[in-house]
């Protein structure tokens, strides 16, 4: 009896050790759970009351690497750790995260005990060894359950024109016209952010595959191929050559390769032609990889109908259920459009449909898992959170909200200057103007010198701007030719790519030069660069920085693999596990460098890829060398969208597109071509008037207004009314942009941000907020005089330009004239206006027009500083707060909150009244009903 009692106490105290699989310190809870599979040890840290750190590890300890994107003054909050049996329960006091012993699995609750999200059952991590270049470290993939009822947003800017990226794919690298950012946000209030430097995968994990996974039959009905169809000449539609093609991959400089030797792609078309069988039902997710002219057909219905310029490639989706035994017509349709060029059709195959829907992330490298949980009462909560953790977004300067004038390029010092002179003769608003590349001798890239033959006085050159009351924006290439100075400056530290230089890389500049990109990842020589920017054109009087081809790209339209190899070994490590995040090192090395020589004035970088956490250096990313297509407009509504909801909120496109298709080159005057550039033009112009930026950019035709279409021309006419309206809203545009910092705001919002609990929201992507007030509805298709427009429930909505009600709810065709589009304020809304101005800090004394639009309550935030300077880091700032009360028809005006050096004390306030009774147009004296002069003590009136 005895002797059993010592065994039974003997295994009772070795069942007791063997639950105590955890251990808790101030940094985080550790639980190593007992029978997940290839996860050793999980890290639960609280680094916010709202949000959690989880870190899975292949073995019991951790890495101790410090993130890129997170800030590292972050700490963690207090928590309490509970032993409830098989689970461990780590809290704060609204946040409860519930992790299995057994599997790892990791639950998130409210303080309420509401559960918000859960990796997928047994944990949903996998850990597999990799080693590159010597560095030992793992592939990962962490999934979570989603419920039936969430959309999911973010993942930066891509080009398939996607929103809601519940049970989607997208995979996240960078590229032109592509900004991957890690992090997604649910409509039900939380978010993920996903922090990894690798190419990552969103949805399924795996790569596409090629279209050998299918039986292939070519056109005469044979087995195993398609019959691949070119013609050198379409005028005469000679065939070159007609071969069988079981795969169509050329994507990349490598894949091209295997076209057809000797073939002249300059008047060509090729055709893929045949039919597929799936060897399993379901649906499969194809991507259509393309440039020229490219359309595509399964079973006669058009998939696509795509151009791109050779060069840029670009990605169309689209999804086509399928069964074995079922064979499916495809007709795949190309014209290269000039020289060498890229086409590509791959395919996923189907996964179960609940494995679908589930959130997945993937990457190819990294030491362990990193993510982040977040979660708010709505999603700017969240995005808060977001900011929180990996930095404010700052207010940017006042200028930087104004007009934006570009091209692909002013060639001289002349053309630029004239430029501005022009606009300021026809009094058409302008706050910046940019010089582009290749200012510097054609031999000397990475010099940072103006070519004295072409800019002879760079200097004076600036002052004309400063004295046109503008600002110039210059463009800045991490990129150096081989024997510049700076170049050996670089090289001389190891802070030279030098694959590039190896194998003798020749750019696009005739005849060629050898070039290659410094390694921003290394902090010292991201201050080397600032230094020589600052030498040569910070000195000068430059204003910001447009930092282009930071993916980087120093070899366009290379594979994937030859990518790494270009920008390998970066001071931190093999390229593979900091492949993405290029962009935000660059960034940082600027920023950092600008704000230390000056600490006054902000900093303003453009810049052409992005990352999480770019927004603490003042950046805005625009959405690359995008096309002058109809369906690319179109795809950069739900792009910016996208781009905003992924936590960054200033993002830009070059209005018009930038890549020029050739009838548009060639247009002559009275052409159906010329016709459709301006029409093209000017929609997109509308659209861009109510992005954070306001920017016009592209290669020729030139883009000023009067270089698109002549004054008398409804083009010209719109034009110009939208860029005045933007400079009308300037209170209400400077004070969101005072929001972004103070409140973590986002400008360009999706509708489920204002409206999720209107399901019909959940899907639109080519309708926005522009902040909370104004309804943005672009057009997109040529010809089209009205539009598809659905107004979210729960409030109405008033026709900008008429004062018309219109009952929320519904989806209406609405009116969209050529020369204006579509434009609702929300009911309850206070809109401001200010002057008529030619640039933005012109007659800062003049009266704001407050607009009402009465039927709810309503409030605004009215935000002033000194529009240039960090002061208001420091609490240099006003706010006047403006409520109104539906119940009693009342506005009051609050007391003024807080000041500023040169701040207007004494203001004038015209008040406007906008009624389901009384429909008053915007900018319109018809509703007047009150003058206020304020001195910053509280006003009361009833309206």
């Amino acid at each position: 009896m005895k002797q059993f009692l010592i065994v039974l106490l003997i295994a009772l105290f070795s069942f007791s050790c063997s639950q105590q699989n955890w251990e808790s310190s101030e940094n985080g809870v550790i639980v190593y759970p007992t029978k997940a599979n290839t996860v050793k040890a999980i890290l639960i840290a609280p680094v916010d009351e709202e949000i959690i750190k989880v870190s899975a590890s292949a073995t019991k300890t951790f890495s101790d690497e410090e993130s890129l994107v997170v800030q590292s003054e972050i700490k963690t909050v207090e928590f309490d750790v509970k032993d409830d049996g098989d689970f461990l329960l780590v809290s704060t006091s609204k946040t409860t995260v519930k992790v299995s012993k057994l599997s790892g699995e990791v639950q998130f609750y409210d303080e309420a005990g509401n559960l918000y999200l859960q990796e997928k059952a047994n944990g949903g991590k996998n850990l597999e060894p990799i080693e590159v270049d010597g560095v030992k470290a793992y592939s990962m993939q962490q999934v979570f359950e989603s419920s039936d009822n969430e959309a999911l947003y973010g993942l930066g800017q891509h080009q398939a024109d996607e929103m809601n990226y519940k049970g989607k794919n997208e995979e996240l690298f960078q590229y032109n016209t592509k900004v991957s950012i890690p992090f997604i946000i649910s409509t039900k209030n939380y978010g993920l952010l996903w922090d990894n430097y690798s190419l990552s995968r969103f949805g399924d994990p795996r790569p596409y595959g090629q279209m050998d996974q299918f039986k292939l039959y070519n056109k005469d009905g044979e087995a195993n191929s398609l019959t691949a169809t070119y013609i050198d000449n379409t005028e005469t539609d000679h065939v070159f050559t007609v071969r069988n093609e079981s795969t169509i991959d050329y994507e990349n400089l490598e894949t091209v390769e295997n076209f057809p030797e000797g073939f002249d792609f300059n008047n060509a078309k090729i055709t893929w032609e045949g039919q597929i069988e799936a060897p399993e039902s379901g649906l499969y997710h194809f991507l259509l990889y393309y440039a020229g002219y490219t359309k595509i057909w399964i079973d006669g219905q058009l998939m696509a109908d795509k151009w791109r310029t050779a060069w840029n490639p670009s990605v169309a989706k689209f999804q086509v259920e399928m069964e074995p035994g079922t064979k499916h017509d495809l007709k795949l349709e190309w014209f290269p459009d000039g020289g060498i060029s890229y086409i590509g059709l791959k395919a996923l195959s189907p996964v179960p449909a609940e494995q679908q829907d589930d959130i997945s992330f993937y990457s190819e490298m990294g030491n362990q898992i990193n993510y982040y949980f977040m979660k708010g009462e709505s999603m700017d909560d969240v995005i808060s959170r977001y900011r929180h953790l990996t930095g404010k977004a700052q207010v940017m300067p006042k200028w930087a909200m104004g007009f934006w004038q570009s091209r692909e390029r002013y060639k001289t010092q002349d053309e630029l200057e004239n430029t501005l002179k022009e606009f300021r003769k026809r009094h058409i608003p302008i706050d910046n103007i940019v010089q582009d590349w290749s200012y510097w001798p054609v031999t000397e890239w990475g010099s940072h010198d103006f070519d004295a033959a072409r800019f002879p006085n760079p200097e004076g050159m600036i002052d004309m701007v400063h004295e046109n009351n503008a600002r110039i924006l210059i463009s800045v290439w991490p990129k150096f030719y081989l024997g510049t100075e700076h170049y050996k400056e670089f090289d001389e530290n190891g802070w030279m790519y030098k694959q590039a230089i190896n194998d003798s890389i020749k750019d696009w500049i005739w005849p060629g030069y050898i070039g290659s990109f410094y390694d921003a990842y290394s902090a010292d020589a991201r201050k080397l660069f600032w230094k020589q920017i600052n030498e040569k054109l910070y000195s000068k009087g430059i204003d910001a920085w447009w930092l282009d081809a930071t993916e980087p790209d120093i070899l366009s339209n290379a594979s994937i693999e030859y990518r790494k190899k270009l920008m390998n070994p970066t001071s931190m490590g093999p390229s593979t596990q900091y492949f993405n995040a290029y962009a935000l090192m660059n960034a940082k090395g600027i920023y950092e460098g600008q704000r230390q020589e000056n600490p006054v004035d902000r900093v303003f970088i453009l810049t052409r890829s992005g990352f999480a956490g770019m927004q603490r250096y003042g950046t805005t990313t625009w959405s690359g060398d995008i096309g002058t297509t109809w369906e690319d407009m179109k795809a950069q509504i739900s792009a910016g969208i996208n781009f905003s909801m992924s936590g960054l909120p200033y993002w830009t496109m070059d209005i018009g597109g930038f890549c020029v298709q050739k009838k548009f080159e060639r247009a002559e005057e009275g052409s159906e071509d010329m016709k459709e550039w301006r029409e093209l033009n000017t929609r997109w112009y509308q659209f861009g008037t109510f992005a954070p930026l306001f920017r016009v950019h592209g290669q020729y035709p030139y883009r000023e207004i009067w270089n698109i279409a002549p004054e008398s021309h409804p083009a010209y006419k719109s034009m110009l009314y939208y860029n005045k309206l933007r400079y009308r809203l300037m209170p209400y545009i400077y004070s969101l942009t005072g929001a972004v910092y103070h409140e973590d705001y986002t400008i360009m919002r999706g509708l489920a941000m204002d409206f999720s609990a209107d399901k019909n929201v959940l899907n639109i992507g080519d309708q926005f907020m522009f902040g909370s007030s104004l309804l943005v509805c672009p057009v997109y298709e040529y010809e089209a005089t009205s539009r598809e427009v659905y107004f979210p429930e729960s409030t109405g909505w008033y026709n900008l330009y008429s004062g018309e009600f219109i009952e929320g709810g519904q989806q209406l065709n609405v009116e969209a004239p050529y020369e204006r589009m579509p434009l609702y304020v929300r009911e309850g809304s206070i809109l401001p206006a200010g002057p008529e101005i030619e640039y933005t800090d012109q007659k800062r004394d003049a009266p704001i027009d407050i607009y009402v639009y009465t039927g709810k309550d309503g409030s605004f935030t009215l935000y002033e500083d000194e529009s240039t300077n960090y002061n208001y880091e420091e609490g240099k700032f006003s706010t006047i707060k403006f409520e109104y009360s539906e119940d009693q028809h009342k506005l009051t005006i609050t007391d003024r909150e807080g000041g500023f050096d040169g701040m207007i004390e004494n203001r004038v306030f015209r008040i406007h009244k906008v009624s389901g009774e009384n429909a008053i147009p915007f900018l319109s004296d018809k509703g007047l009903v009150e003058t206020v002069k304020y001195n910053g003590n509280k006003v009361e009136l009833y309206i």
